[in-house]
């Protein structure tokens, strides 16, 4: 198995160690800045001896290498710094992102496509219309790392193990997106028997503010362990086609009652990548809150058209 990440910034080295780590698969580190991929890849590579594992990787600045990935992670582009909202990079990193799938689409056209560049909704929507491959073999990466800021969160509060909350966030990746307190739970039992409605809420608020709460305080970076270990979850389940359900953006055709737009949703990821969309049943106001979420990327997208046109 081969895994391309592209990006060697924070969060692609990130993905790229733990997954040649956690022995995934092979791994190819590209990026456009001279030496930076290839003196990373090979600082991993150092590594693999005291790590114990046995999984190659290299880097480089060219897509040639990326020939034949199974799948392709795509990190590039430039990342919030204080006082900025994910939508404030979508110019920028829309073109970075159009270039980058024109590239790999003519060496790995069989490939899974994750994109964790922000706006991600959004980006996952051009790596779609760039790429044209069917809806399950494009998804973007942000309900894992939402839902693990979520389960973390709770987990705190209740000062037990966040790996005991159970727990999923929806929508896209920004203000909009949809914490699902009604069928959160830890251990079993219902966190609305455990936590109170005003202090859920300011929960469900600080999982909103995740990712702008680490840029204030790194300054000039953004998250990039959390981001890394929701990407390698869902690498994982496709290379080894565990079916594991995972919320990850993608396109939707109706379910939920939405259409043609990407947002985050349970997905079970296998082989094929996505697999099949998990519509779980939601609360009124949570379903609501979906909705308009959904029209926040409509309206992104919108503007990503408006800036092509310009």
């Amino acid at each position: 198995m081969k895994v391309t990440v592209v990006g060697a910034g924070h969060v692609g080295a990130t993905c790229a160690q733990r997954i040649v780590e956690n022995s995934i698969a092979d791994v190819y580190l590209v990026d456009i800045v001279e030496g930076l991929a290839a003196g990373k890849a090979l600082d991993l590579a150092e590594a693999a001896p005291l790590v114990g594992h046995g999984r190659s990787i290299t880097g480089g600045t060219e897509y040639g290498p990326a020939e034949g990935s199974d799948v392709v992670v795509i990190t590039a582009g430039v990342a919030r710094k204080p006082g900025m909202s994910r939508d404030d990079l979508l110019e920028t990193n829309g073109r970075i992102v159009t270039q980058i799938v024109e590239e790999l689409v003519a060496v790995a056209p069989d490939a899974v496509i994750i994109m964790v560049t922000n706006p991600l909704d959004v980006t996952t929507h051009i790596a779609k219309e760039v790429s044209n491959f069917p809806r399950e073999r494009v998804m973007g990466m942000a309900g894992a790392l939402d839902t693990a800021r979520f389960r973390a969160f709770i987990g705190m509060e209740l000062d037990c193990a966040a790996r005991d909350v159970q727990a999923m966030v929806l929508g896209g990746h920004g203000d909009s997106m949809v914490p699902l307190v009604s069928s959160a739970t830890v251990g079993g039992v219902p966190i609305t028997q455990l936590i109170d409605a005003r202090r859920l809420e300011e929960i469900v608020e600080r999982t909103r503010d995740g990712g702008a709460e680490i840029v204030s305080l790194l300054k000039t970076a953004s998250a990039f362990y959390a981001p890394s270990a929701g990407v390698t979850d869902m690498v994982a389940s496709i290379l080894r086609d565990e079916g594991r359900v995972i919320p990850v953006s993608v396109l939707l055709q109706g379910e939920f009652g939405i259409e043609d737009t990407f947002l985050g949703v349970p997905a079970r990821l296998g082989a094929g990548g996505v697999e099949e969309i998990i519509e779980c049943e939601l609360s009124d106001d949570e379903l609501a809150a979906l909705q308009r979420s959904a029209q926040h990327v409509r309206e992104t997208v919108e503007a990503w058209e408006r800036i092509c046109a310009g």
